[in-house]
């Protein structure tokens, strides 16, 4: 009788365990992009994050906040600092700020051709990626948004044609700066949400972007030429803040792996 009663003890304690446990807690990621709405990126994103929700229960669930509507890169980051935001889609200027070498693919005339580009990312991306842990994030691969292309409204036949004039440099991007500055351009900081209102407004002449860039953003439409010459090569990456992403338990974290790193897979 003794041994049935502790069995019911024991059983009884460890439902009020339980009950005090309850179910996993469910994390809401909220995480920014300049992306816009209904673009492909996104669109693919969101469905990423469906999959996601699915497969864990809802116990984590992704909103992406599109077009640049949290602000520039700089305060995306200093959203994420103060827990506002738990993560975001950035080029390497926007994470060079936390990660000073992750903008070492994008040094002005560096490579020449694809080929290059892959041989070099097979041995360093995994070196970036550590980089980015030592900064606080949880990276999920990177997207070579390809060879960004001197664009404007005039044509460049030769270097002399871009004396004087003036050429977005993105945010945070100090190489290429004084890279302009060395052969006498006159290089014009601006963040990427910037841009198009940098064209609008002639504040800018000419933008080096991916040809996918700049009609995703719709630079495309106040510009008219672009010259063949591969200037720079472009990266991304989707980067979610250690702290939130801890809360998510180990199985959730490797749904949530598995499916953006797949996504980011697709974007190469």
């Amino acid at each position: 009788m003794l041994r049935v009663r502790n069995i019911a003890r024991v059983t009884v304690l460890t439902g009020v365990l339980m009950g005090f446990a309850g179910p996993a807690q469910a994390v809401k990621f909220k995480l920014a992009t300049v992306a816009p709405e209904g673009s492909q990126w996104m669109l693919d994103l969101q469905a990423g994050a469906q999959e996601i929700k699915q497969r864990t229960a809802g116990r984590a669930t992704f909103k992406f906040y599109g077009g640049g509507i949290m602000g520039n890169d700089k305060k995306v980051l200093r959203k994420i600092r103060i827990g506002q935001l738990h993560g975001g889609v950035f080029t390497a200027n926007g994470l060079s700020e936390r990660f000073r070498d992750i903008v070492i693919y994008g040094l002005p005339m560096l490579f020449q051709s694809q080929e290059e580009v892959d041989y070099v990312r097979e041995r360093i991306d995994p070196i970036l990626k550590q980089g980015l842990a030592e900064a606080g994030f949880v990276s999920f691969g990177f997207a070579g948004g390809g060879f960004a292309k001197l664009m404007g409204n005039q044509p460049v036949t030769r270097l002399e044609d871009l004396r004087g004039r003036k050429v977005w440099v993105p945010e945070g991007d100090r190489i290429s700066y004084e890279a302009m500055e060395a052969i006498d351009l006159a290089p014009v900081v601006l963040p990427i949400t910037d841009v198009l209102t940098g064209l609008q407004t002639g504040l800018l002449e000419y933008i080096a972007t991916p040809p996918v860039g700049a009609i995703v953003l719709q630079w495309y439409t106040k510009l008219k030429y672009v010259t063949a010459y591969p200037f720079a090569y472009t990266l991304g990456a989707l980067v979610i803040d250690q702290r939130a992403f801890g809360r998510l338990s180990e199985a959730d974290q490797a749904v949530v792996t598995e499916v953006f790193t797949g996504v980011y897979a697709e974007f190469e």
